[in-house]
C-alpha cells in the first residue's frame, strides 16, 4: 500500500523540473545569440583593431612622442583585438543578458518581490557601466599621467598590448563593482541581514574598509586609490538612502489583514 502512495509523491514532478531546464537553456541560446550578434556588428564596424585603438586611446595620449604598445607574442596582434572584441559585445549585450536572467526567475517570485528585482537588475547594470566609464574617462587619464611623470627621461615607454589588456580588464572590473555598492547595501538590509542604523554605525569602518580595498587593486599611485575610493564612499551614502526608499516600497503585503468594517 505504501509503494503507490510514493509514486503518487513523485508523480508530475519530473516534467516540471525538465521544463525548467529547457527554459533555462532557451534563457542561455538567447543571451549567447545576443552577445554573438553585437560581436559580429562590431567585428564590421569599427572592427577588432579600432576597437583597440580605443581602448588604448588614454594611455597613447600620455605616452612620449613617437612610442607606441608591443607585442611580445606572434599571435598578440590577432588574440587581443579578439578578446576585446568578445569584452565589448558582453557589455552591449549586458542588458539583454540580464533580462534573460529575470525572465527566467521572475515567475517563482512575489509580486512585492518582483518590486524589488526589476529596479536592482536595471539600477546595477546602469551602475556597472558608470563605474567602467568613470575608470576609462577619468581614471585612465589621471593615473598614465600620473606614472609617466615619474618615468626617467632616459627610459622609452613601450607597454605590452597583452599586459595592457589585462591591466585595464582588472580596472574595469574593480571600478563596475565598486560601483555596486549601493546594490549591496540595498540587498543586505531589504532581506533584514543588517539594519539601516547598523549602516550608518558602519560608516566609519566602511570608509577604512574603501582604502584597503582600493589600495589593494589598483596600482601603487595615488590618484587611482583615490579615484576608487572616494566613490565606494559616496556610494555607500546613496545605499543607505536607497535601502529606506526600498524597504518601504516593497514589503510583503499584511499577511492578516482584516477586512474592513461593515
Amino acid at each position: 500500500m505504501s509503494e503507490p502512495d510514493k509514486e503518487d509523491e513523485l508523480a508530475g514532478t519530473e516534467q516540471p523540473f525538465v521544463a525548467h531546464l529547457v527554459e533555462l537553456r532557451d534563457r542561455l541560446i538567447k543571451a549567447m545569440v545576443a552577445i554573438g550578434v553585437v560581436a559580429a556588428v562590431l567585428f564590421l564596424y569599427p572592427g577588432p583593431g579600432a576597437l583597440y585603438d580605443i581602448l588604448a586611446a588614454p594611455l597613447v595620449a600620455h605616452l612620449p612622442k613617437g612610442a607606441t604598445l608591443i607585442a611580445t607574442s606572434v599571435i598578440s596582434p590577432f588574440l587581443v583585438p579578439l578578446k576585446i572584441l568578445l569584452m565589448a559585445a558582453f557589455l552591449v549585450a549586458l542588458p539583454v543578458v540580464l533580462y534573460q536572467a529575470w525572465a527566467f526567475i521572475a515567475p517563482g517570485l512575489y509580486s512585492h518581490e518582483k518590486k524589488l528585482v526589476l529596479p536592482l537588475v536595471f539600477s546595477s547594470t546602469l551602475l556597472f557601466f558608470i563605474g567602467v566609464g568613470f575608470c576609462y574617462f577619468f581614471v585612465f587619464g589621471q593615473v598614465f599621467s600620473f606614472i609617466q611623470s615619474f618615468a626617467p627621461k632616459s627610459i622609452t615607454a613601450a607597454p605590452d598590448i597583452e599586459a595592457y589588456l589585462s591591466f585595464v580588464l582588472t580596472m574595469f572590473i574593480a571600478f563596475g563593482l565598486a560601483f555596486e555598492v549601493p546594490i549591496v547595501v540595498v540587498v543586505l538590509a531589504r532581506l533584514g541581514f543588517v539594519t539601516i542604523e547598523k549602516l550608518k554605525q558602519f560608516r566609519p569602518y566602511f570608509i577604512v574598509l574603501a582604502f584597503v580595498i582600493a589600495a589593494i587593486i589598483t596600482p601603487p599611485d595615488v590618484v587611482s586609490q583615490l579615484a576608487l575610493a572616494i566613490p565606494m564612499c559616496l556610494l555607500y551614502e546613496l545605499g543607505i538612502w536607497a535601502a529606506q526608499i526600498f524597504i518601504k516600497h516593497t514589503k510583503a503585503p499584511e499577511a492578516g489583514a482584516t477586512t474592513a468594517d461593515s
